[in-house]
C-alpha cells in the first residue's frame, strides 16, 4: 500500500529489502486498487475481495504487502531487539517460539528474538520470490498448495506484530510509531478474519487486544 504515506520518513529503514510488485503487472494493479479502497477509511470493505477478481492474486498481493508493512515496522526497532534483550523469541510471558521450516532446519530450534525474525523474514522472503508459488507472470496458475502456503506465512508474520506489541510497545511508543502500528495490525486483522487465514489459537497473545479493535470498528459500523 502507499507505506511511504503511511511511515513517513522512516520508509527507507527496513529489515530486509522491500518486496516490490513489477509495475505493468494485474498484480499491480491490484495493489493500486488495495491501496485506494485503504485509504477510504472503511478497512471492512478494504479487505473484501474486489469483484470479480481471482481470491489467490488477491492473497498473494496483500500477503506482499504484510511483509513490506511489518518489515518496516521491525526496522524501526532492531537496535531494541537484541540478543541480550531478546534472548528467547516470545509474545509475552504464556508464549514461546521455535524456528524451523521444514527444509534446512526440520526440528525446531530456540533460538533469540533477533534470529528468529531474521530467518523467519528471510524464509518469507524467500516463499515470495519463488515464482511457481508467487508468479507475477500473466496467465501463470497459482499452485493447488498456495493458500495453505500463504497461511503458513501470515501465520509467522503475525509472530512478529505479537513481539512487537508484547515486548517492544514501550519502545514503539517513544518513536511516536504507534498509529503506524495499530493501524498496520488492524488491517492485518481484519484481512486474516476475512479470509480465515489464521486459526484463532495461534492469534492467542494478542486476542484482547483484537477483540478491542474489531469491537471498536463493530460500533462504527
Amino acid at each position: 500500500m502507499a507505506m511511504e504515506f503511511l511511515f513517513g520518513s522512516r520508509s527507507s529503514k527496513t529489515f530486509k529489502p522491500k518486496k516490490n510488485i513489477p509495475e505493468g503487472t494485474h498484480q499491480y494493479d491490484l495493489m493500486k486498487h488495495a491501496a485506494a479502497t485503504l485509504g477510504s477509511g472503511n478497512l471492512r470493505n478494504a479487505v473484501a475481495l474486489p469483484d470479480g477478481e481471482d481470491l489467490n492474486e488477491w492473497v498473494a498481493v496483500n500477503t506482499v504487502d504484510f511483509f513490506n508493512q511489518i518489515n518496516m515496522l521491525y526496522g524501526t526497532i532492531t537496535e531494541f531487539c537484541t540478543e541480550e534483550s531478546c534472548s528467547i523469541m516470545s509474545a509475552g510471558p504464556k508464549y514461546e517460539y521455535h524456528w524451523a521450516d521444514g527444509l534446512t532446519v526440520k526440528k525446531p530450534i530456540k533460538c533469540s528474538a533477533p534470529k528468529y525474525i531474521d530467518y523467519l523474514m528471510t524464509w518469507v522472503q524467500d516463499q515470495l520470490d519463488d515464482e511457481t508459488l508467487f508468479p507475477s507472470k500473466i496467465g501463470v496458475p497459482f499452485p493447488k498448495n498456495f493458500l495453505a502456503s500463504a497461511k503458513t506465512i501470515l501465520k509467522r508474520l503475525f509472530r512478529v506484530y505479537a513481539h512487537i506489541y508484547h515486548q517492544h510497545f514501550s519502545e514503539v511508543v517513544t518513536l511516536g510509531e504507534e498509529a503506524h502500528l495499530n493501524t498496520s495490525f488492524k488491517h492485518f486483522i481484519f484481512f486474516v478474519q476475512e479470509f480465515n487465514l489464521i486459526e484463532r489459537r495461534e492469534l492467542a497473545p494478542l486476542q484482547e487486544l483484537i477483540d478491542k479493535l474489531t469491537a471498536k470498528d463493530e460500533r462504527q459500523i
